[in-house]
């Protein structure tokens, strides 16, 4: 959910926001870092507590709407422990291409650790949305999830994104987005209550928590992020409320 009541009076070129804070735009990266750091080893059990489960359904429609089939090619970016990776790479085969990428080296160690105990093996590389390590029209699938409000220039990253697909090839961004506006005070209620207390319970790191939360009210809204995509040369751009907002996949594709 966006609350501008808490956005920065003035962001000028050199700055951005973390979480509520304002940063100088080259520190976020760093800071966005240290928090991905503190939390890899429990963050697959903070996902299942704090969403109740529920960011397993959002996956599922995400692999559902992704359409992979076998020997394409797919680059997953901010893969993190790999959910979307392991989908993924069932589906492309032997003779498909997932990559596993992650700009944090402790979610990608985790992540592909996590992917050998399953028996999977798949590129991976450390590395920048907003500088993919990858030629042009490479990718038959691209997909982001809850990774891109942690991303300090969303448009330079959704570009690369852009430059990376192949003609007709497929963009899935799953995100934390706005809610609906009946469930905005519980859900602000629990966010800033609630999450923090697990962060600190479980996670022994609530201040982390506490930014993951408020980047969720920084993200752009739903129509903000699909006119993002549109200026960054995608087309047919489509997205989908889940669970009343809290979670919402856009998707978009490159035509030419």
């Amino acid at each position: 959910m966006q609350n501008t009541d808490h956005r920065p009076e003035s962001t000028g070129e050199a700055q951005t926001h973390f979480g509520f804070q304002t940063v100088k735009s080259e520190q976020k990266a760093s800071k966005v870092a240290d928090v991905f750091h503190s939390v890899a080893q429990n963050y697959d059990i903070m996902n299942d507590l704090m969403s109740m489960g529920l960011h397993r359904a959002w996956k599922v429609f995400t692999v559902a709407r992704a359409d992979v089939r076998p020997g394409m090619k797919v680059l997953d970016i901010a893969g993190g422990t790999g959910d979307l990776v392991k989908a993924f790479a069932k589906r492309a085969g032997s003779s498909g291409e997932v990559w596993h990428t992650d700009i944090n080296s402790s979610m990608l160690r985790v992540g592909r650790d996590r992917m050998l105990d399953l028996g999977i093996l798949t590129p991976l590389a450390v590395c920048d949305a907003e500088k993919l390590p990858f030629p042009d029209a490479y990718f038959d699938r691209v997909s982001v999830a809850f990774g891109l409000r942690n991303m300090t220039h969303k448009d330079k990253a959704l570009a690369e994104m852009r430059r990376v697909l192949k003609p007709g090839g497929k963009l899935l961004v799953l995100e934390f987005s706005q809610v609906a506006k009946p469930l905005q005070a519980p859900y602000d209620w629990y966010s800033f209550n609630i999450m923090p207390k697990i962060g600190k319970w479980v996670a022994k790191d609530e201040e982390s928590y506490r930014y993951l939360a408020e980047s969720i009210r920084m993200h752009p809204d739903q129509e903000t992020l699909a006119r993002m995509m549109r200026e960054a040369g995608l087309e047919r751009v489509n997205y989908f409320n889940m669970t009343g907002g809290v979670a919402c996949l856009h998707e978009g594709v490159r035509l030419e």
